[in-house]
This record gives C-alpha cells, sequence and structure tokens, in this order.
C-alpha cells in the first residue's frame, strides 16, 4: 500500500514538474527520475555506481559539444548544401528536400508562429523522442539485464563522441542558418503548451553541431541495436524511427539530408565495431 501511494505521489510530481517547469530533458536529469522510480520499485541498488562512468561521459558530451564551435575552425555552408540541391534535382525542382518539404507541408510564408498541423505535432514529437529514447532504454535494460544494458551504453556514449569529433573536425551550419529555410522545430508542442527543461545541464548551444545528425544516428543505433537482438518478425518496423527522425529533422530545418545520412553511417559503424569486439572478447574467454 505504501508503494502504490509513493507511486502515485512519483506520477503527481512528475506531472506537475512537467507542465510547471518543463519537461525533464538532459540525460542527467532524466536519469535522477528514472533513479527515484526504481528507488520506489525497491529495485536501486547499486545504480550510481554501475551508472558513474557512463554519466561521466554523457556530462563530458554535452559540455564539450557547447565548446566545439568555438575553434579556429569556421562554419561550413556549402557543401551540404551542394549535395542537397543535387537530391533535391533527382526528387523534384532542383531545391533542397527542406525547402520542398516546408513548401508543400508548411505553407506559405513558413513560420515558427503558423499554425501547426497534425503531422506537425506527430514529427515535433518524434523529434522529441530524441532527448528521452536512448538514456529510457538504458534505465530498462539495467532493471531487466545488466549485460545487455553495458552493451548498450557502450555504443550509445561512442556514438556520441563520434559526433563530437565531427563537431570540432567539421563545424557545419544547419540549413535553417545556410538556406532559405525556416526553423519550426518547437511549434507543435508549442502550441499546445509543452516545453522541455533541463534540470541540470544547462543548456551548452552549438549552433554548427549538424555534421553528423546525432538525432538521425542515435534513432538508427536504437533500431539497429534492437533489430540484432530481437526475434519477433515485426522488429524491422524499428527501422521506420529513422526514417521518421530524417523526415522531422529535414522538414523542420534542423539538418540536410546528408547530416542525416552520415549520422546512420556513424550508427552502422558503431554497430559493427562493438561487434568485433565483443566477438574477440568472447574468443578470448
Amino acid at each position: 500500500m505504501r508503494r502504490r501511494s509513493a507511486a502515485a505521489a512519483y506520477v503527481v510530481a512528475l506531472v506537475a514538474w512537467s507542465a510547471l517547469v518543463g519537461i525533464p530533458n538532459d540525460p542527467v536529469g532524466i536519469l535522477l527520475w528514472g533513479w527515484l522510480a526504481l528507488v520506489i520499485a525497491g529495485r536501486h541498488e547499486g545504480f550510481w555506481r554501475d551508472w558513474r562512468p557512463y554519466v561521466v561521459g554523457m556530462v563530458v558530451y554535452w559540455f564539450l559539444r557547447g565548446l566545439a564551435d568555438e575553434t579556429f575552425l569556421g562554419p561550413h555552408f556549402d557543401y551540404t548544401v551542394r549535395f542537397d540541391r543535387w537530391l533535391g534535382g533527382l526528387l523534384g525542382d532542383g531545391r533542397t528536400p527542406t525547402e520542398q518539404l516546408q513548401d508543400a507541408w508548411c505553407g506559405e510564408p513558413c513560420l515558427k508562429s503558423g499554425d501547426a498541423d497534425w503531422w506537425d505535432l506527430v514529427l515535433n514529437t518524434v523529434y522529441a523522442s530524441h532527448f528521452y529514447v536512448a538514456v529510457l532504454l538504458g534505465l530498462a535494460l539495467w532493471a531487466r539485464n545488466r549485460t545487455l544494458w553495458r552493451d548498450w551504453l557502450r555504443r550509445y556514449v561512442t556514438l556520441l563522441f563520434v559526433g563530437l569529433a565531427g563537431y570540432f573536425l567539421v563545424p557545419t551550419a544547419p540549413p535553417w542558418m545556410g538556406i532559405d529555410a525556416a526553423r519550426i522545430t518547437s511549434r507543435a508542442w508549442g502550441e499546445l503548451g509543452l516545453e522541455r527543461q533541463n534540470m541540470i545541464l544547462l543548456g551548452m548551444p552549438n549552433q554548427v553541431a549538424a555534421m553528423p545528425s546525432l538525432h538521425t544516428g542515435i534513432s538508427a543505433l536504437v533500431a539497429f541495436w534492437a533489430v540484432t537482438r530481437l526475434r519477433s518478425p515485426w522488429r524491422w518496423l524499428l527501422l521506420l524511427y529513422p526514417v521518421a527522425m530524417g523526415v522531422a529533422l529535414c522538414y523542420f530545418g534542423e539538418h540536410y539530408v546528408i547530416d542525416e545520412v552520415v549520422g546512420v553511417a556513424a550508427a552502422g559503424l558503431v554497430m559493427l565495431a562493438w561487434s568485433v569486439r565483443d566477438r574477440r572478447d568472447r574468443l578470448r574467454g
């Protein structure tokens, strides 16, 4: 009875926090709420001991990402536009896919303050899932299978640092900075009054962290990892997740298609590298 009351109080507190402050958005904030849920369930023993090295990795990534645009390297504006215009020529009238999608779905002119349609809400939710899915998957795996949890966190944190290397070496402007495109990411959730709030890790903005797209890369990593471990024939539908993420990012003006392609490739390479490493460890063991 006491545990049920605590669980009910937890739900009320989380809903109230999300409504008044904002939905927890940064990985440490999400982990804190997850840890509290595990405390209520009585399954929290050893949580911070196990998570500590991965939390350190995520925090280091978070802050270094915000510094990656402060180097002597200037941002690139051209090569992504050229690729996407070439792709746009194959698909339509030679404009980038971002411009074509905004013209078809957003209206003229395309404004962040414009009225949102149902697809804006769906794609905005897909976009926002980037901040939650990887960490929530880690929480679920930690509670159920520590071996799978460790496998997932290694791949996830590795991909973060692969992306970070790209931000330092090839700072690249997103569509909303480089072409005639609006940044309309939050207008659907904004109409509903939904906001995301960094609880612990405060904002470390980097406006030219576009190459590679980790939004697409992490959604692809989730799909690849799940497809290789699940056995249901329905598991292949998970590959629609990075596709939907890519469409959302392109439409919202957040990423060029080439950013997304490189993000998916990075996720595939991380999966391959860790699979080879795991196979070697098994053979040695």
